[in-house]
């Protein structure tokens, strides 16, 4: 995807990088094809094990021969409103033995908008055809891995998108439904055709056993969230990577716009050549329906996914970097903590990168992770994946940790208040609550962000109110979703409120806010699965990108506080008035070491990721109405044992400035679409 702009006082301005992280060496416990050369294919099997005595699919079919193909499938919709069903395409390539076999098989798919326009993995992968259109390459490891393996993989455009009819919608019906028609399809519910235009049919169900397991980076994993939320009989699995779970989420934060707050160009980027000249109309809906003021409507309701949870069937396995800033940590949170309200099966990895692709952070151990997840819901095997810890999470570059069940049982909301404190500098984080008419007050700059206030912390600067523990006796390890309630009085009739959880002490991290987003793309290649001429298993190798830091930002939240009555809609304030509001923190899972202190600031515009509001306020903090709502692993009293007794004393740092050492030049805003970063 092209740089992301953003709107700062009506100036369009190019974003740029945003803060620090990693270290490097990729785990290696699955044997792999040797590098730069493709994995062999073996004769297939004359006879099928019961999937109860098999652990394992194993590469018996021959890539090189696979069946290729194009169907075009009937969405039932008229988006463009030229008066016919919009048809999707779908590129197919599967085995060719099981297809002589006549024996059936299930489906792994990607659904996604890029594989025309922008590309998908480190190296821009498109779709590419023969003179005649049949499908030659499909982007990524997935057809070269699993297709000798006796699975289908199937890419679909997106309406609107590469060889599609119709218009892209951006993550509302159209979009969902461009993929649901084919898991339907797939199971015999939906029309499929053998070209565009043209009435001969082609029927999956000579060869599909109707089980669909979607997986897909950003957009991508988030049309597999939509189409799992319809309930879709036959979507046995999905795979969301780094995904939206609420597109209002995307574009906003409790009323407050995140950068540029209107989905409508997206749909514009996407479209095909064709599309674009005859969408303009389907533009303006999607532009009408999702205003900047960040009033929630009937068009951001279509969009929400989490609302529909309780009619998902499929299980879920969640790939999402805590330090995104595209697809920020919150949509995996509200994802994950809604449909465990609906017992559906789970199992989630959270690194510490950006917007990547965990087969760009963590490759071996990723491929050998999906294949038994794959085997196991899509082909019946008992291969213990279900029963295996639910949680992996990167501590460090390159360093995991697993959890039986995330977050973990011991997990409990532990009550933080913030106090003034005793000299010029930071107020108290705690459990004592503040004195009656105890006060913080800050002035809006909308130049400022989240790292310059982390960096000043121990200094009583005007931009923020920052309040600290002391050092900890021993570590404190942060699980879940936290909630902020402020009580805060504007001099303004618009305001906005961001708050940060940070974890101030030295450390080594991925480079999240350098290019790659906490990997560094090398040159050398390996192999993951089979090859043809015009498709190669071979990808290139990644390493960790770290940098050294004096402080970590761990969860972040925003609002505008014009939303205080109604999370719907946004009223002009009352200078002088207080009002009292909370704002949802993004999920996380982060361990404080002893020595570090923790700290809450709440700030106004939160420089490279919010919007400023249409005034510069400032803003006085009731502290006897203000806290912090924080899941501790061991809760309150894992708190109280942090907060007290010796601590250990840590190595003198430098005070880092802004941007984690790195000066931001003048302008430079954040972060970027669906499908941008390290690997789209």
């Amino acid at each position: 995807m092209p740089k992301r702009t953003r709107r700062t006082r009506g100036v369009r301005l190019p974003y740029g990088t945003l803060v620090a992280a990693a270290t490097a060496a990729l785990l290696a416990t699955l044997v792999t094809p040797a590098v730069g050369q493709p994995e062999p294919s073996a004769p297939s099997r004359t006879t099928v094990p019961s999937a109860a005595s098999v652990r394992e699919s194993l590469p018996v079919h021959s890539y090189a021969d696979a069946v290729r193909e194009s169907v075009w499938v009937d969405t039932g919709l008229d988006g463009d409103g030229d008066g016919r069903a919009d048809r999707v395409a779908v590129d197919i390539v599967r085995p060719r033995e099981t297809a002589a076999a006549g024996r059936r098989i299930p489906v792994i798919m990607d659904a996604s908008p890029y594989y025309a326009c922008c590309g998908r993995g480190n190296e821009g992968q498109k779709k590419t055809y023969d003179a005649d259109g049949n499908p030659v390459q499909f982007p990524l490891f997935y057809d070269n891995f699993f297709v000798p393996r006796g699975y289908a993989f199937v890419a679909v455009d997106l309406a609107g998108t590469n060889r599609s009819d119709s218009c892209d919608d951006v993550g509302g019906r159209s979009d969902v439904q461009s993929a649901k028609a084919v898991v339907d399809w797939l199971n015999g519910r939906a029309r499929g055709y053998t070209s565009r235009t043209g009435s001969a049919p082609s029927r999956a169900t000579t060869w599909s056993t109707g089980n669909v397991g979607m997986i897909g980076k950003s957009w991508d994993g988030t049309v597999a969230n939509g189409v799992a939320a319809t309930g879709a009989e036959g979507l046995k699995t999905i795979v969301p990577i780094g995904a939206i779970s609420s597109w209002y989420d995307y574009f906003h934060s409790q009323g407050a716009p995140l950068y540029d707050a209107n989905p409508s160009w997206l749909s514009d980027y996407v479209n095909s050549p064709g599309a674009r000249a005859r969408c303009g109309a389907v533009q303006d809906r999607i532009a009408a329906g999702t205003p900047y003021s960040g009033d929630r409507t009937a068009a951001w309701t279509e969009r929400d996914h989490v609302r529909d949870a309780g009619k998902v069937k499929a299980s879920v396995f969640v790939v999402h970097g805590q330090q995104d800033l595209n697809v920020r940590a919150n949509h995996f949170g509200q994802w994950w903590d809604a449909l465990a309200a609906h017992g559906v099966e789970r199992k989630i990895w959270l690194s510490q990168t950006g917007h990547v692709d965990p087969f760009d952070f963590r490759r071996a151990d990723w491929v050998r992770t999906l294949h038994r997840w794959f085997d196991h819901y899509l082909l019946g095997y008992d291969n213990g994946i279900d029963r295996e810890p639910v949680a992996d999470i990167e501590r460090a570059p390159n360093r995991w940790t697993t959890d039986r069940h995330w977050p973990p049982a011991t997990t409990a909301t532990a009550t933080l208040r913030p106090a003034p404190g005793v000299a010029a500098g930071p107020g108290v984080l705690g459990r004592a609550p503040a004195a009656p008419g105890s006060t913080a007050t800050f002035t809006d700059d909308p130049g400022l962000g989240e790292l310059d206030w982390a960096a000043r912390i121990d200094s009583a600067t005007p931009e923020k109110a920052g309040f600290v523990t002391r050092p900890l006796s021993r570590e404190l390890r942060i699980s879940g979703s936290s909630k902020v309630t402020v009580t805060a009085t504007p001099t303004t009739a618009t305001a906005h409120l961001s708050a940060v959880l940070v974890d101030l002490g030295p450390d080594t991290i991925r480079d999240y806010g350098a290019p790659g987003e906490g990997i560094t793309t090398l040159t050398d290649r390996s192999c993951w699965g089979a090859s043809t001429p015009g498709d190669s298993a071979c990808f290139k190798e990644t390493e960790a990108r770290t940098t050294a830091v004096g402080h970590t930002v761990v969860s972040r939240g925003w609002a505008d506080l014009g939303t205080w009555a109604d999370p719907g809609r946004e009223r002009p304030l009352t200078p002088g008035r207080a009002y009292t509001m909370t704002l949802d923190l993004a999920a996380t899972d982060h361990v404080v070491p002893a020595g570090h202190r923790l700290a809450l600031i709440v700030g106004g515009t939160d420089r490279d990721l919010l919007d400023p509001p249409s005034t510069t306020p400032s803003l006085t903090l009731d502290l006897t109405r203000t806290w912090a709502r924080v899941p501790l692993v061991g809760g309150a009293a894992a708190f109280g044992k942090a907060t007290s007794g010796r601590y250990p004393a840590l190595p003198p740092t430098t005070a880092v400035p802004s941007l984690n050492g790195v000066a931001p030049p003048a302008g430079v805003a954040g972060p970027r679409l669906p499908g941008s970063g390290a690997a789209r």
